[in-house]
C-alpha cells in the first residue's frame, strides 16, 4: 500500500487523472483516494472511474480560490475520519505557453505563480491538521509516504543548474519558488514526522507536455508510484524525477 489515504489535486485529467487509475488498480490500494478537480460536474471519466471503486472520492477544489479550500477540509474530514489524511498530492498545474523575454507579461507571471506556487503552499497549511493527525498514528519518527507526506509535482525546467535554455519564465519562477516552498516545507514539518519531497514527472505527453513528449501518462505515473514506495529520510526535502533520480535544485 502507497498509504492510506491519499489526495490528489487536479484529478480530472493528466497525470492527476492517470494518479486516480493507478493508485487504485495497485494490488493494495489506498482505502481511500480523494480525487479533487474544479468542476466534477465535467469530469466524466473520474466519475465514471469513482462509480466502478467506491474508495474514490471525487469532491471539488479550485485550487486557484482559497475561499474553497475550507469546504474542501470539511469534505476530506468527513472522508478520513480521526485516521487523518497520510498523503496530498500537489499535482494541479498551469503552464503558459512559450515565454521569451519579449513576449512575457504581468499575467503571465502571477498568474502562473498564483496557481503553481502559491496554492500547494497554502492548501498544505490548510490540510496540516490531518496529516499531522496521520502522522501520528505510527510509533517513533520515520519518515515514509505511508505514515505522512506532502509531495509537490514540480518539474526540471525548474532546476537553476539545469536551466541552459533560458525563456519560460513564468512557469520555469513558478517551479523553482514551488521547490524553495518544499524545502522550507521540510525543515518545518519534520518537527510532525511528515515527509516533503519534489517530483518532477518526466516530459509527458498531456495537455500540457505537448504530443511530442517521450513519455507517456501511464510510463510517468508508473514510474512516480514506485518513487513513492521508495520515499524516507533521505528524500525528505529533496528534489527526484519519476525514475528515481535526484535531481539538482
Amino acid at each position: 500500500m502507497v498509504a492510506r489515504s491519499v489526495l490528489v489535486t487536479g484529478s480530472n485529467r493528466g497525470l492527476g487523472l492517470e494518479l486516480v487509475k493507478q493508485l487504485v488498480g495497485l494490488n493494495v490500494p489506498p482505502k481511500i483516494i480523494i480525487a479533487a478537480c474544479r468542476n466534477p460536474s465535467s469530469a466524466q471519466e473520474l466519475n465514471k472511474l469513482a462509480e466502478n471503486h467506491k474508495n474514490i472520492h471525487v469532491t471539488r477544489l479550485d485550487v486557484g480560490d482559497e475561499e474553497s479550500y475550507s469546504q474542501l477540509v470539511t469534505c476530506v474530514g468527513e472522508i478520513v475520519g480521526s485516521s487523518g489524511l497520510n498523503l496530498l498530492i500537489n499535482n494541479a498545474g498551469v503552464a503558459p505557453k512559450s515565454t521569451r523575454i519579449n513576449m512575457v507579461n504581468w499575467n503571465q507571471m502571477t498568474d502562473t505563480i498564483h496557481i503553481n506556487t502559491i496554492a500547494p503552499l497554502m492548501l498544505t497549511k490548510a490540510l496540516l491538521p490531518q496529516l499531522k493527525t496521520a502522522a501520528s498514528q505510527m510509533d517513533g519518527s520515520a519518515l515514509t509516504v505511508e505514515r505522512a507526506a506532502v509531495i509537490n509535482m514540480s518539474s526540471i525546467l525548474g532546476s537553476i543548474e539545469r536551466n541552459e535554455q533560458g525563456g519560460l519564465y513564468p512557469y520555469r519562477a513558478s517551479k523553482a519558488a514551488l521547490n524553495a516552498i518544499t524545502k522550507s516545507l521540510s525543515i518545518d514539518l519534520r518537527t510532525f514526522n511528515i515527509l516533503v519531497t519534489s517530483l518532477h514527472p518526466g516530459w509527458v505527453q498531456t495537455d500540457m507536455g505537448g504530443s511530442s513528449a517521450p513519455l507517456t501518462p501511464v510510463e510517468s505515473i508508473s514510474g512516480i508510484i514506485n518513487v513513492l514506495q521508495s520515499l524516507n529520510e533521505d528524500h525528505h526535502g529533496e528534489f527526484y524525477q519519476y525514475d528515481g533520480q535526484k535531481l539538482p535544485w
